[in-house]
């Protein structure tokens, strides 16, 4: 297939018929999925997130409408997943009560709260380290020291 179709298949201008060169009929693939389930492209492919589940190596983000959605933050945490908080999108006095809420939740499970910019948090377990990436702590004379 050349590079222009395969660009309006990716579009989906033209019929993609070249699936059949990838599965044989053997392999496990189901042309019947259950709605819930992820669409993978090959079966014989491991889900990036299963790879990063098991090495623990995942780190949640939650945007909250309101307090309501605190709950998701705390769920993540109390997995031991890292959480991004952003709370960009909530009222002040909301935001205020998640805060508190966060606060309370790495007091109990000992981790850590950091801010990364206005309204948004990295709450990190206690099993977490956090690297700092400011270039000025790294710098020695190397590459780009010209003094």
């Amino acid at each position: 297939m050349g590079s222009v179709r395969k660009a309006s298949a990716w579009l989906g201008l033209v019929d993609d018929n070249d699936d059949e060169r990838y599965y044989d009929d053997d392999d496990g693939y189901s042309e019947g999925t259950e709605p819930g389930d992820a669409w993978v492209t090959d079966p014989r492919v491991k889900v990036a997130s299963d790879v990063a589940e098991e090495k623990g190596r995942r780190i949640g983000t939650v945007t909250p409408d309101s307090f309501r959605d605190a709950r998701a933050i705390g769920e993540l945490f109390r997995e031991g997943v890292p959480v991004i908080m952003n709370l960009t999108a909530m009222e002040a006095s909301d935001a205020k009560r998640v805060v508190d809420f966060a606060a309370g939740l790495i007091f109990g499970l000992r981790g850590s709260i950091e801010r990364v910019s206005t309204r948004v948090f990295l709450l990190s377990p206690a099993n977490t380290e956090i690297v700092n990436g400011d270039p000025s702590a790294h710098r020695t004379d190397g590459f780009f020291n010209q003094s």
